[in-house]
């Protein structure tokens, strides 16, 4: 693995890190609750850049859905809802 790789496995760790903390300090993500919007996870999280041409804020969200979807995997959260919001296991 080169040097880029390692760093990009590290910011993709401490995202992740980032996200679930937030969930767990957040009463909308506690395991009984309602549950929040990834839009919201994303912009509480500070991982909007702005609106740029061709790379809406919008757009920047899905590297947060796949976030979401790696603790998913991990057992750590759920989707409420087919397309509805996430929260904690």
């Amino acid at each position: 693995m080169s040097k880029y790789t390692d760093r990009g496995n590290i910011i993709r760790q401490q995202a992740k890190e980032l996200v679930l903390e937030f969930m767990h300090e957040n009463s909308e993500c506690q395991p009984d609750s309602s549950g929040m919007k990834l839009a919201e996870i994303f912009r509480e999280c500070g991982l909007n850049w702005g609106d740029y041409p061709k790379t809406t804020s919008s757009n920047q969200q899905y590297w947060v859905g796949a976030i979401v979807q790696e603790l998913k995997s991990e057992g750590k959260v759920e989707r409420v809802s087919e397309s509805g919001p996430w929260r904690l296991l």
